[in-house]
């Protein structure tokens, strides 16, 4: 695909979009999408009774395409749903769908997929330092714990090794290039398995974007600006980000348990939400069939009480929900 190209009319199938409505019926009232995309949850939302959703992105071609099918029911905010809550109060149902979008895939001059050769950008705002800056200034350290941490790769000293020895002869311009570089410090694929760069090149684009950390805010903000009985539902696709947000709703709705048996139990606030199911819920037989990206998925869902919300300066500490932090070397 050219540097032209332009996504489909429906590029992405939006994941866990039935046991999702199943989660959060009945639905009325004002909703928001973090994550707008292609508008699959807004539609689908829209469809089963919501009356108003607020879609928040902050790539302006997701709020440049929605303009094409949004009616007067959906009002589009250009922003991060980090700071969700300065965008909407007493919401009756928040959707949060991660990671990237097969539109953002789709598009080989966004510099997303290591399928596609591209300039290496992997910006979702379209500002700010891209993936080729980044990977062009970081010391080995730092590269090797942004693979390791954010993308549990195993082989991160290696590969960061030779991303500062092929950069010091010229720089790393293009997916392709860096994703060559990426296998060619690893063992061959075997069939079914994922492609080698696929755990690094997730790194790189979660730090990019600060993926983790608008995620420990946006959940956050999530509380604060739900109303008692407004539903949060999180589409999670790998094990940090489901972590991050299991430990958040399980901390928020007092379920962690006692760590020690035979230490008194800590006194328990009044929990801020309850859990819709204490396991996530994944995707069935006939999703996996119709769209195989959703094979990682989880579901997870929560309903808000009618306990204060955290304000800010508050809040748990990012380390408390499992963020991982990068140490700078």
């Amino acid at each position: 695909m050219g540097a032209a190209s332009t996504p489909s009319a429906d590029p992405h199938i939006p994941v866990l979009l039935r046991p999702l409505l199943g989660a959060v019926a009945p639905v009325g009232g004002v909703w928001l999408d973090g994550t707008l995309g292609a508008g699959g949850y807004t539609r689908g939302l829209l469809e089963v009774g919501a009356e108003q959703v607020i879609g928040v992105d902050q790539d302006p071609l997701a709020l440049e395409m929605a303009k094409s099918w949004a009616d007067d029911r959906v009002t589009l905010v250009a922003g991060n749903f980090a700071k969700l809550d300065t965008y909407a109060e007493n919401l009756d149902g928040i959707v949060l769908d991660l990671g990237v979008s097969s539109m953002q895939l789709d598009q080989a001059e966004r510099g997303f997929s290591f399928m596609k050769d591209g300039p290496l950008d992997m910006r979702m705002a379209q500002d700010g330092p891209s993936a080729a800056d980044l990977i062009a200034t970081w010391s080995e350290a730092e590269i090797a714990n942004v693979l390791f941490l954010y993308g549990e790769e195993r082989a991160s000293r290696r590969i960061a090794k030779a991303i500062v020895k092929a950069r010091a002869v010229a720089p790393i311009t293009t997916t392709l290039e860096l994703a060559d570089l990426i296998a060619g410090q690893l063992p061959r694929s075997k069939p079914g398995q994922s492609h080698p760069a696929t755990r690094s090149f997730q790194a790189i684009r979660i730090a990019v974007n600060g993926e983790y950390d608008a995620l420990y805010h946006g959940l956050m903000a999530s509380e604060r600006a739900l109303k008692p009985g407004g539903k949060l539902a999180v589409v999670t696709f790998h094990s940090t980000e489901d972590r991050m947000v299991k430990r958040f709703l399980q901390m928020r709705a007092g379920t962690t348990g006692n760590a020690n048996r035979y230490a008194p139990e800590a006194e328990q606030e009044t929990p801020a939400f309850t859990l819709k199911s204490r396991k996530a819920i994944g995707p069935d037989a006939q999703e996996l069939e119709e769209n195989p990206r959703s094979r990682s998925a989880k579901l997870r869902v929560a309903i808000r009480s009618d306990a204060p919300a955290y304000l800010v300066g508050e809040t748990l500490a990012p380390r408390d929900i499992g963020m991982p932090t990068l140490g700078r070397g």
